[in-house]
This record gives structure tokens, C-alpha cells and sequence, in this order.
């Protein structure tokens, strides 16, 4: 076999390797709904900003089996938005670039994966996947229950006219486990409306997100 023959079959081969490479593209969506599973009053029903960078690395330790990464927590704050005398409100941009990203007043946070020890509820605040057979995505339902005594110090009847109040929520975002809770990154942030939790009624949260393969996107 000559020296021609020999280069024609390297690049032959090479072609045949070059097919074997899957490329494709992955795509994350996030929805939020927080409502009252008694009344069913829906206060909340939007679209979440992704925090690409920090949730790119969330999935990769996740898939490479590593300890930390992993959706753990669900954090709530107060500095979302802003209200004039007058009843305008005015929404900050979601904070979804830089690694130490955060929500602008966070103060309150509740564990949401069901297989932490830290969860002390862990049939009402859980992590739900959902894969329908022959599709490209599959969904990460979070579920989040803000109970009748919780958080503590919250006011008796949502019907403050103080919209700076502690638990008058407006904004949350998901948080990854890396290693010591409270502290992990920001993966999700979304900013709404203040809704007010107080004693007198529940609220509770379904946070999805859509995790897409190749080119074939569904939307939620």
C-alpha cells in the first residue's frame, strides 16, 4: 500500500469519526405560580429569569454525581420592587449573571429537596421530576408551602398597607446545596408583584423549570 493510499484512508477515517460527534443545544425555562391551595386565589403566575452560568454548573455536577450542585433551597425577599405613594410600582431586573448573584433582600428561606435532612416537611416542600416517554425535556417541579404559622413573625391579616414589611414577598429564586445551608448559589430569580404571607391564609409556591434537548423546544 503506498503512501497516497494510506492518506486517503487517515482522511476516510477521520470523516467516519467526525460524524460519530452528537452536538446540540440545551435550553431552560423557568414558571412560577404561588397561590392559595385553599381558595385557589392565584397571586403570582409568570416566567423566571435563569441564571445561565451558575446553572450550567449546577447541571454538570448534578449529572457527574458530585455532592453538591443540586436544587435545595427556595429563598424569599423583600427588595424587588419599589411602590410611590401613589401605587406605582416599579421592578427591579432580575439578577441573573454573576456568581455571586443574589436576590436584592433576602429574609426567608425554606429547604425544598426532599432528600435532605434539613427539610422538615418534606411532603409538602419537595422535588418532582416529570418525563413524558418520546419527548426531549423533562420538568424539575418545585413545590414550596408557606404554612399558617410560618415565618415566624409575620403579621395576623394581609392587609398592610407596608409594602417594605418582611414578608411582603416580592421576588425569589432557587438556591443550589454547596455544602452549608443558606449559602448556595443563586440559580433561578424572578420579580413580582408584593404579595404579603400572613397568618391568616397559606401560599404556596410551584416553581418549574423545562430542561430542553437539541432543537426540538416545548414551552411550558
Amino acid at each position: 500500500m503506498n503512501r497516497n493510499t494510506d492518506k486517503k484512508e487517515q482522511n476516510m477515517n477521520n470523516k467516519k469519526e467526525s460524524g460519530l460527534k452528537d452536538t446540540g443545544q440545551l435550553s431552560l425555562e423557568g414558571h412560577i405560580k404561588i397561590y392559595d391551595p385553599e381558595t385557589n386565589d392565584v397571586f403570582v403566575n409568570k416566567r423566571n429569569a435563569i441564571h445561565f452560568e451558575n446553572f450550567s454548573e449546577a447541571l454538570a455536577l448534578s449529572v457527574g454525581n458530585k455532592s453538591t450542585g443540586f436544587i435545595h433551597e427556595m429563598a424569599f425577599g423583600n427588595g424587588g420592587t419599589s411602590v410611590d405613594p401613589t401605587g406605582v410600582i416599579t421592578y427591579l431586573p432580575a439578577n441573573s449573571s454573576g456568581v455571586n448573584a443574589a436576590l436584592y433582600n433576602q429574609t426567608y428561606y425554606k429547604v425544598v429537596d426532599d432528600n435532605s435532612a434539613l427539610n422538615t416537611d418534606s411532603s409538602r416542600n419537595d422535588i418532582e421530576i416529570r418525563h413524558t416517554a418520546g419527548t426531549v425535556y423533562s420538568d424539575i417541579v418545585i413545590s414550596c408551602l408557606l404554612d399558617y404559622g410560618e415565618p415566624a413573625g409575620q403579621q395576623a391579616f394581609d392587609n398592610t398597607e407596608n409594602f417594605d414589611g418582611t414578608y411582603v414577598f416580592d421576588e425569589l429564586g432557587l438556591k443550589s446545596w454547596v455544602g452549608t445551608v443558606n449559602t448556595g448559589k443563586l440559580l433561578t430569580h424572578v420579580i413580582f408583584h408584593p404579595v404579603q404571607k400572613s397568618l391568616n391564609r397559606l401560599i404556596k409556591i410551584d416553581y418549574t423549570i423545562r430542561v430542553s434537548t437539541l432543537t426540538n423546544l416545548s414551552s411550558l
